[in-house]
Formats: C-alpha cells, structure tokens, sequence
C-alpha cells in the first residue's frame, strides 16, 4: 500500500495508453511530425548518431517513456534531469540564418513535446483503443507533467484537444519539409540494419513506417509533397493493425526491453496491470 505510484498511477489515462502496442506506431508518426520544424530537426541531425543507431534511439526514448510513465517518481524525476542535462550541453545552426541555438529553446522542447504526445493519443485512439472525449483531454493535461520534466513550464503546454488543435494551427506557418526533413523521412523508411535483416524490414518496418506516415495530418502531407491517403483508409489499416498487435499476449509482448510495466506490477500488484478496459468503464 506505501509502494510509489509514480508521477503516473496506474488509475490515470496514461498509465493504460502507453501499454498499448499501437504505441510503436505512434512513435514513428511523431518523428515524422517533429522533422516538420526545420530548428527542431536540425537540432536532431547535429546532434544525434541516429543513422548509425536506429535501433537504439528508438529504444532509448521507449526507456524513457516507460520510465516515466511507470517508474517511481525519483526514477521519473531523475530521467527527466538527465535529459535536461543532455539538452543544456547541446547547439545548432539555424539552416535558414546561421543563427547558433541550444536545442533546448522552449519553443522546440514544446514542439517535440506536443507532436510527440498528439502522435500517441491520435495513433491509440483512432486504432480502437477505447477513449471518450473527456478520457483524451485528460490524458493531455496529465502530459503536462512530463512536459516539466524534459523543462518546460506546464502552464504553457496545451492541456486539452482544443487547446492541442489551437497550437498546431498557429505552428503550421513555421512548418517546412526541408532537407533535414527529406534525411528523416528516407531514413525512416529505409534505417540502416544488417543485410541478413533487410527482408524483415522491407516486409515488416516498412509497414509500420508506411502506416504512421499515412496517420499524420493533411497539411504534413501536403508538406513532404505526397498525396494524402483516404482517411477511412488510413483508420481501417490501424484498427486492423491494432486489433492483430493486441492479440499478442501483453505478458509476452512487455518482456521485450525496457520491462518497466512488469516493473511496476511487481512493485505495486497485479492490479496495476494497464488495460483498455480501465478506460472503458
């Protein structure tokens, strides 16, 4: 009973959406939305070995998700303190002005923030995960505390969908595919892996790729130059995904790395155990 719940317990929206496997998916999707901001992309190239190390970026951020989603609060707090640290240390050259910039500028920590946490909450929902309206308002003003941890004051990041809706209509003038935007979009469809893996990944990443790009909004779209999909398309193709991910057990699916939903049931009991239908009631 006096085990840490964590900055996110296991009765929060939060807790049950980000035990969802649909959550891989959302991830691409908001790499995808974030190469859109030329600061904020750039700020990734200069910075990152992301092309060498695919894999392990993805895992890194999924470590820190988890850890803050399930972890204790000092495991949270301390995620958070190290990648503020990480950001302070970190410059880029504006590609427009030559301007240098540390990449950890308000308004790009927002930016990363509000792409990656709409990606997650439009991929779930609109593949089936059953949230009402009112669910996935309160799941964006739980995000407000993660937005404190990366260093951002929570009073200033959009807290609900109108006010998530309101902040991309007034970001999409600053919005642009250049060509730091092209060297994520090719990679992320094409990521460096090992000759015996580049069938799996034509068959298998592709996919996920293709569906997280096909997920994203109109004016993205119409940013990278490639014709938008039929929506009722794209919302058929993620429920059928979301329904053949979810039918993989979810004790065999969080034994993949980082294992921080076993965790935090060892820590806290079998009923803090996250599923779509502690949303549902």
């Amino acid at each position: 009973m006096d085990a840490d719940t964590g900055l996110f317990t296991p009765d929060s929206v939060t807790w049950q959406v980000h035990g969802d496997p649909m959550m891989w998916v959302a991830g691409v999707r908001a790499l995808y939305l974030q190469a859109l901001h030329p600061r904020a992309v750039r700020g990734v190239l200069e910075n990152s070995d992301f092309r060498r190390d695919a894999w392990g970026r993805l895992l890194r951020t999924a470590d820190f998700v988890g850890a803050t989603t399930y972890g204790t609060s000092e495991a949270a707090e301390r995620a958070g303190a190290r990648v503020r640290k990480i950001h302070s240390m970190l410059g880029a050259t504006d590609p427009d002005t030559g301007e240098r910039y540390g990449v950890d500028e308000p308004e790009l920590l927002l930016w990363v923030h509000c792409a990656e946490i709409d990606s997650y909450l439009h991929v779930v929902r609109r593949s089936g995960f059953p949230l009402t309206d009112a669910q996935a308002d309160r799941y964006l003003a739980e995000h407000r505390v993660s937005a404190r941890l990366v260093g951002l004051d929570p009073a200033v990041v959009p807290g609900d969908r109108e006010e998530m809706a309101a902040y991309f209509e007034k970001m999409r003038p600053r919005l642009a595919a250049g060509a730091d935007a092209r060297v994520v979009d090719d990679f992320l469809l094409r990521p460096p892996t090992h000759p015996l893996l580049i069938p799996a990944r034509e068959v298998l990443w592709r996919r996920v790729a293709r569906l997280a790009y096909a997920s994203l909004p109109p004016y993205a779209h119409e940013l990278y130059g490639r014709p938008a999909p039929e929506p009722a398309v794209v919302t058929r193709r993620l429920r059928a995904t979301g329904s053949l991910l979810r039918c993989v057990p979810a004790r065999l699916r969080w034994q993949l790395p980082p294992k921080h939903i076993l965790r935090a049931m060892a820590r806290l009991g079998p009923h803090a155990r996250p599923a779509p239908y502690r949303t549902a009631r």
